[in-house]
């Protein structure tokens, strides 16, 4: 699944290196393309962009500055998420995209998982066994206390 062409993938690459909103000339001047892209080209594929709803604009002056919506990371999770999802069975799919992964890959897979779970696992501190910094203690949910 591909979201974006590679003249659009080529812009978001900008957008996403940078520190703040940018104007058109500016995501031109630091384009890296094949070949060199007409100033015009820029500001449409930028436009489109932004009716696709993944960069924001503000027109402080004369010209709109631009800026993306999500992080590279958070685009990238959403549209791994996307896919998952789409149909077909959730499990196989799951499975089949496993045994294309590296070692290196499964590890850092694994180290998310992880994290994730224990977020997911997060108890409210009121709600943790007595004893516990972790859920783990004697058993005995906290009680709150009576002021």
């Amino acid at each position: 699944m591909r979201e974006f062409g590679d003249l659009e993938m080529a812009i978001m690459e900008v957008m996403w290196a940078s520190d703040g909103p940018h104007v058109v000339r500016e995501v031109r001047e630091r384009l890296r393309y094949g070949r060199p892209v007409a100033y015009t080209t820029v500001m449409t594929v930028i436009n489109i962009l932004h009716r696709k709803g993944v960069l924001d604009r503000e027109k402080p002056g004369r010209a709109w500055r631009y800026w993306p919506v999500e992080t590279r990371e958070d685009h990238d999770a959403r549209l791994m998420a996307a896919v998952l999802r789409s149909g077909g069975d959730q499990d196989v799919t799951m499975r089949r995209f496993l045994e294309r992964v590296s070692d290196d890959e499964m590890r850092s897979l694994c180290g998310a998982l992880a994290a994730a779970r224990s977020r997911r696992l997060a108890v409210p501190e009121a709600c943790r066994p007595v004893g516990s910094a972790h859920g783990r203690g004697t058993g005995r949910i906290r009680t709150p206390t009576r002021t």
